[in-house]
Order: C-alpha cells, then structure tokens, then sequence
C-alpha cells in the first residue's frame, strides 16, 4: 500500500474540501466528495486513512438482538480493531433511517485514538457523539438499532459510502462542507499543490475584496495577475 506522510496529513487538515475536490477534477476524479454526508458538529476538521465496515441489508433470522453477545461480530470487531489515527467508514447504502453507531461505540473508539467516524447512514445518540472531541460524520440523526436494517459483514474491505468507491487506507478528509476521499496514492501530490492552490485563492479574494475584477484573475490569464500574486507570496 502507499505510505501517505505524516507530513502530508497534517497539510490536508489546513485544506478545504472545495479545493481538493478541484485539484482531483483537474487529475480526472470527479466522483470523490461523499453525498448526503455532513458533520454532526461544525468547525472540526476530519483526516485520516479509512478503516471500514460494510453492511447489507438485514435479515430477521440473522439480526436479533442476542448477536451483540457474540465478540466476532462484525461491529464489535470494527470497534475494537480500528488504528489509532484511522477513520472508520460504514457503508449503510445511503439509509438512515437506522443507526450505524450510538454514542458508546463512538467514546470507545475516540478513546483508542480513532480520527474519526464516517457513515452515509444514521447515528444514535447523535448529540453525545456530536460531544466527543472526535468528529463524526453521517447522514442524519437516528435512534433505531443498527439490527433493524443492516447486517454487519465485512471489515476493513472496499466498499461504497455516499455514492464513492473507498478502499482500506485511502485517505478521508472533512470540514463543514462534508468529507473528500482521497486515493492514497495520490495523497502526497495533492498535499502539496492544495497548499499552493489555497495560498492563490487567498491572494484572489483579497484582490477581489479590494475591488478587482474575477476577468483575468480568477484563472490568473493576465500576466499582470501573476506577478502581483509573486510579490504578495514575497510579502506574507
């Protein structure tokens, strides 16, 4: 697997998800941001590699509630399993009417150092977990148990979360506007031009505040525009 530099990590919490999504565009990734995901409580940032569970659909026979006795259950496993510094991802195929996770699951994971949760599907106890100190991520706050509409089978696998293809240690990033999956292998490269991009979209708003004109600027075709930029970079 790529090894993504824990350089390049803490450069990715500084960068906003409109500017990596561009920058992935650019490299030919238009299916990255993850749909219908937001953050259970603003001004967190979210980063680190995935470490996911994957759900199916229940099944009455399958999914009573005596299942949580059994210590290999999938979602006991994912709890107890996940690396410190990962993010761990739960395909609910984009239903939440359930919970993927309540707020006992989520403090135990905060406490082996997880970075973070990640579900397209529903929370419990969606404002204890919103309480952690560890950001959390879904589709909605709901209270029903995971059993009524999810079967808990594979970890740490590919899978799909918010309409986006996920695979084990890809890298996840989050902020208000809700979370980004980079391909590892593409994460060391991005880290560095999303700092770059970031440093000109500041120059432009600053330009644009003080009454320029987006023509020219915003991209910088006008010669004029890179030069101004080069002495600003010089200034800061």
């Amino acid at each position: 697997m790529t090894q993504v530099s824990n350089e390049a990590l803490k450069q990715l919490a500084t960068v906003s998800t409109a500017t990596l999504t561009s920058l992935l565009y650019k490299k030919g990734f238009r299916n990255i941001f993850l749909q219908g995901v937001k953050p259970l409580k603003s001004g967190q940032r979210l980063v680190g590699p995935a470490f996911t569970l994957r759900y199916i659909p229940s099944r009455e026979d399958l999914d009573g509630i005596e299942v949580f006795r059994d210590q290999r259950h999938p979602q006991r496993v994912a709890v107890e399993e996940i690396p410190a510094g990962a993010v761990l991802v739960m395909d609910c195929r984009g239903d939440a009417s359930v919970g993927s996770a309540g707020s006992i699951l989520a403090t135990r994971i905060q406490v082996r150092g997880a970075a973070g949760i990640v579900s397209d599907g529903g929370l419990r106890d969606a404002q204890g977990i919103a309480e952690l100190d560890m950001p959390s991520y879904c589709a909605g706050a709901s209270a029903p148990t995971n059993l009524i509409k999810h079967h808990a089978l594979d970890v740490n696998v590919p899978i799909g979360c918010g309409g986006v293809p996920i695979f084990p240690g890809d890298i996840m990033v989050g902020d208000d506007d809700g979370v980004v999956c980079l391909p590892a292998h593409l994460v060391n490269e991005v880290a560095l031009e999303a700092l770059e991009m970031e440093r000109f979209e500041s120059f432009v708003l600053e330009e644009v505040r003080r009454g320029v004109s987006i023509l020219g600027l915003y991209p910088p075709v006008d010669p004029q525009t890179l030069e101004r930029y080069s002495n600003w970079k010089a200034n800061q």
